[in-house]
């Protein structure tokens, strides 16, 4: 109600004031609002509860820690010409099998070589014929210099000449045992598989191709290799990646869904654990995470299937945080939670 001794100016303000009074929120403006609200709760309530798995990323391949199950180089002893290929390139070959057979551009270098081993042998019998003597001849002096039959300095002539023939015989031992080697290594013409495994990379050389000592012939897989991943961690994270960690990881080729907060979500992941974290950096300030078959959850996909060189991309499991804190982390570039340190209060 407007009062009745109220001016012309304040009835015009009060009849403005009665109006907005009147004004109604539109149903719709309100239904909005309303849902604003409940989803803005809704958000809040979910990034506060929801638990999430922090992770550190890495990029690798499949390879293995034992040098030996690595590939393997097959090279040329010596130097010579290609004789014959005994295999072809992806066979599978039995430990000993032939691989490449050399023959030396001296046809009658091996020939040589025996004459040459029957003549110092025949020299270094007659060295140890002489070298008995001579040391018979020394017992029978120092016989007769107890006798005094002969003098101090002849007893000493024979002594000397003994060591010469000593030496003579050393010298021929070492030079025919050299001789023995460059006939044994020029024998070593046909390279033979170390181990059950596969030619790969074969010499694309044909027949009286030359080649010399050291020259890569081949290369060779072994058969049973013990797989391991070796991720390529950013040094941002590497310090909480620690031996006994988790990992989940997706090989190239297999299909997957990945949840990398949530890992009991993921589809075509398989499990792994940290083995040892190389102390060293790259270049680039990334640190080298090795990965062992985790076999409590059934193990990779078979070797047919994931080979030594697959690439592979791997997600560490670090500690369990709240959604909305992994996202306020990202945001800001934080490094993951240490739960070690925090415990201890340097956090």
């Amino acid at each position: 109600m407007i009062p009745h001794n109220a001016n012309p100016i304040q009835n015009r303000y009060l009849n403005h004031i009665e109006t907005l009074r009147e004004l109604r929120v539109p149903r719709a403006d309100r239904v909005i609002t309303a849902v604003l609200i409940l989803l803005i709760i809704f958000a809040a309530s979910l990034l506060w509860f929801t638990p999430w798995v922090q992770t550190a990323y890495g990029d690798g391949t499949v390879t293995t820690l034992n040098p030996s199950q690595r590939t393997q180089a097959i090279s040329a002893l010596v130097p010579g010409q290609i004789e014959t290929w005994h295999v072809q390139e992806g066979q599978r070959v039995r430990k000993g099998d032939p691989i490449v057979t050399l023959r030396d551009t001296d046809q009658n270098l091996i020939d040589r070589l025996n004459a040459e081993i029957n003549a110092m042998e025949q020299q270094q019998t007659a060295n140890i014929n002489a070298l008995e003597t001579a040391e018979n001849n020394l017992a029978r002096y120092q016989g007769l210099f107890a006798q005094g039959l002969v003098s101090q300095r002849e007893v000493e002539q024979v002594q000397i000449g003994l060591e010469d023939l000593r030496a003579n015989v050393a010298a021929t031992t070492a030079e025919l045992n050299r001789v023995r080697v460059n006939l044994a290594r020029q024998s070593i013409q046909t390279k033979v598989a170390p181990s059950d495994g596969t030619i790969l990379g074969l010499l694309s050389a044909g027949e009286s191709t030359y080649v010399n000592a050291g020259d890569l012939l081949a290369s060779f897989i072994p058969d049973g290799v013990e797989r391991s991943v070796a991720l390529i961690v950013n040094g941002f994270d590497a310090p909480l990646v620690y031996p006994g960690r988790k990992v989940r990881l997706q090989f190239d080729g297999w299909p997957m869904f990945q949840f990398s907060g949530w890992p009991g979500a993921s589809l075509g992941t398989f499990a792994g654990e940290v083995e040892f974290v190389e102390p060293i950096a790259d270049a680039a300030g990334r640190f080298r995470v090795w990965i062992r078959e985790d076999l409590s959850e059934g193990g990779w996909p078979e070797e047919r299937f994931v080979r030594l060189g697959s690439r592979v991309r791997g997600w560490v499991l670090l500690e369990e945080v709240r959604l909305g804190y992994e996202l306020w982390r990202q945001l800001d570039a934080f490094p993951p939670v240490n739960t070690t340190l925090s415990e201890q209060g340097n956090v």
